[in-house]
């Protein structure tokens, strides 16, 4: 069994020593742990500094892509090198990388697919009160969308089983954590976590610039991945609350227009009339929608073929499906 760490990086010359320090380099049951270091535009030492901790694995972007294109290039490189489980962690040293075995321990044994640390952030002290709501909400919401159950949704310290990786398609700019457990979910892919301490803190994120673009972007993601998988069930709810909201100009017109006073209140037929125009083209594109998710899931299909030719089936990790089964035949 082959285990990738990958490592995202942008200026983290300061950081990266340990980070690099603190990663098992032996793992029981695990044949292998390779190093993958994913330098996205750095203007420092970040890469030097690697080699000299004798680091050799390298994807390097000549200007900076972002987090969400840097883990899928990393994951490229490490299923098309071998890789049966990758762990993705931060270069800023915020996570406990000697919580290794423990994350990916679950995809050893057949029993997930996905393993995320739960950083329990009600008790990370750098947290704000509102910090520590909105990443609970955050967690809420996503779990709402994929049918899941996590408790720490943003949590970027992960592993992931090759199935896994072949399975899921990032498609988003700026950050994959939402967006991949929402698919995991609608993929029915088994998650779970496993709850980790968190690091102190040693710069500002680069991700976002504050928090509130932060809960922008996450709640843009999320909107466009529910989207993507339960169109009708975002849109007929809309197009419902528009057409039902249409009745109300039209009832208070024909209770105008009984009373003999409906000439100076043709607005309200304008209202209702926009309203249920807008409430129909929901419909509409609610089933146009629905159209585009069953081909996108036949392209989803296609590709996930061409990945399975191009990388290989895994050799290490049991299938958690296959297990579940082989179990129940043994009941």
């Amino acid at each position: 069994m082959k285990v990738f760490v990958q490592i995202p990086c942008l200026n983290e010359e300061a950081t990266l020593p340990a980070v690099l320090a603190s990663i098992p380099r032996e793992i029981d049951g695990v044949d292998e742990v390779v190093i993958l270091v994913i330098d996205d535009g750095s203007s420092d030492r970040t890469v030097e500094v690697a080699r000299e901790l004798g680091i050799t694995h390298f994807v390097r972007h000549t200007r900076n892509m972002g987090l969400a294109r840097s883990f899928a290039d990393g994951v490229s490189y490490a299923l098309a090198n071998g890789a049966d489980i990758v762990v993705n962690t931060d270069g800023d040293n915020q996570y406990p990388s000697e919580r290794i075995p423990a994350l990916i321990e679950p995809i050893r044994q057949g029993v997930a697919d996905i393993v995320v640390g739960d950083r329990q952030t009600s008790t990370i002290a750098h947290f704000s009160p509102l910090k520590r709501l909105l990443q609970r909400f955050g967690s809420w919401v996503v779990n709402r969308a994929a049918g899941t159950d996590i408790p720490d949704a943003a949590s970027g310290f992960r592993a992931y089983s090759r199935e896994a990786l072949i399975r899921l398609n990032v498609v988003t700019t700026f950050s994959y954590c939402m967006e991949t457990i929402i698919q995991a979910g609608h993929k029915r892919l088994k998650l779970a976590s496993v709850p980790i301490t968190t690091n102190a803190k040693t710069r500002e994120s680069r991700l976002f610039r504050s928090m509130w673009q932060h809960v922008g972007e996450s709640g843009r993601a999320i909107v466009r991945s529910y989207l993507m998988f339960r169109p009708l069930a975002f849109l007929v709810p809309l197009g419902l609350v528009l057409t039902v909201l249409s009745l109300i100009p039209f009832v208070r017109y024909l209770v105008l227009w009984s009373s003999g006073a409906a000439g100076d209140h043709i607005q309200s037929l304008i209202l209702g009339s926009a309203l249920l125009v807008g409430g129909l083209l929901t419909f509409a594109l609610g089933f146009l929608a629905d159209l585009m998710r069953i081909n996108r899931i036949l392209l989803e299909d296609s590709l996930e073929r061409t990945k399975r030719m191009q990388f290989g089936p895994a050799v290490g990790v049991p299938n958690p499906d296959a297990v579940a089964v082989s179990r129940a035949d043994a009941a």
